[in-house]
């Protein structure tokens, strides 16, 4: 079982901030994002500076994200979510360099950006590791619409899909069994 490295446990986050199963968005506002970017390490405490741009940014890179993680073989991801994710991270202050620092990327926030950008920068260097290593692959949305929670595939063959057996399994499980025995009536 191959455990998630950083840079995936920081994208889950960021797209589990959303439950639709609940209806509730951790990041619904500027002050929750920072608040949440700031529990990340990714935003000095106490900062202010996040503004509605930061904020609509994160949100039109979270949707693309959370899209593109919800692909399952025959879908196609929705072309305007991924698109507002796209100029989402054109608008994020990114550099490559020859000596990554602590991080290890050769990719990182600008250091004269302001800091809700170089935090949303640093959500995008996780984005970018993880689609250039392939591990992005293993980070899936439920196929349980109802649920949609993004998870960190550890299976041997990727081949995970719900992110819970026991319950968002089991409930498509139990339909499949219902519309079997109903289509037998």
């Amino acid at each position: 079982m191959r455990e998630a490295p950083p840079a995936a446990l920081l994208i889950e986050a960021f797209v589990n901030t959303v439950d639709v199963e609940l209806g509730t968005d951790d990041v619904s506002t500027p002050a929750r994002l920072a608040a949440w970017l700031a529990d990340q390490g990714l935003l000095p405490d106490g900062r202010d500076g996040l503004g509605p741009d930061d904020h609509r940014l994160c949100l039109d890179l979270r949707g693309g994200i959370r899209e593109e993680l919800g692909t399952h073989v025959g879908d196609a991801p929705d072309p305007r979510l991924v698109e507002r994710a796209e100029t989402a991270l054109e608008a994020l202050p990114l550099r490559a360099v020859l000596r990554p620092a602590g991080s290890g990327s050769a990719l990182v926030p600008a250091p004269g950006a302001p800091p809700a950008r170089k935090a949303l920068g640093a959500l995008a260097v996780a984005w970018s590791e993880l689609v250039v290593t392939g591990e992005a692959a293993r980070l899936k949305r439920c196929a349980e619409h109802a649920c949609a929670w993004v998870f960190w595939d550890t299976s041997k063959n990727r081949s995970r899909r719900w992110c819970s057996m026991r319950v968002c399994g089991n409930r498509a499980k139990a339909r499949r069994y219902a519309a079997r025995h109903a289509a037998d009536s």
